[in-house]
């Protein structure tokens, strides 16, 4: 007991300080520990949140959507484009013994405006596929895969669609 009661006269020696010093130190220490904990488990909670938002139902169902919606109007511009073609050609065949120079004036002018809206579909196609594909090889689409269709798809989007080259 000599020991114990040395060490508490130890203490009052030094004075009250000393024990607020030791006391508020201990607190940084647990406060700076419970800060550098909270940061750590704040990526975790970051990391969930953005798996839920980037790969949850919701957002798996607007991407899928999305890449439905642009398939068929890729379909939809590759159509536009024969018909266009179909019809230029078409003309084409109607004066094949003639110089445009010496076509109807209003036929040259109906086959320009094909050519310039041949040239607008394609280029809008072009827009639309290269971020179709831009968007397909992202991650993880699971609605792309044969085998992991959603109930009632027969057929899976495609994974790529090709662009027109420069004519």
């Amino acid at each position: 007991m000599a020991q114990d009661w040395k060490s508490y006269e130890k203490a009052a020696e030094k004075g009250p300080m000393a024990i607020a010093v030791k006391v508020i130190l201990a607190m940084f220490v647990l406060s700076a520990l419970v800060g550098v904990l909270g940061y750590a488990f704040g990526w975790f909670g970051e990391a969930a949140k953005v798996a839920q938002t980037e790969f949850g139902p919701e957002a798996m169902l607007k991407k899928y959507e999305w890449f439905k919606d642009a398939a068929a109007q890729l379909e939809k511009k590759q159509a536009d484009v024969t018909v266009y073609e179909t019809r230029t050609k078409s003309m084409n065949e109607t004066y094949k013994h003639l110089s445009r120079e010496k076509w109807p004036r209003e036929d040259r002018e109906q086959f320009n405006v094909w050519q310039s809206e041949v040239a607008g579909v394609k280029a809008s196609y072009n827009q639309l596929a290269a971020e179709y594909n831009s968007q397909m090889t992202k991650f993880n689409w699971r609605f792309a895969n044969v085998g992991d269709l959603p109930k009632g798809v027969e057929k899976p989007l495609p994974r790529e669609f090709k662009e027109y080259t420069i004519q």
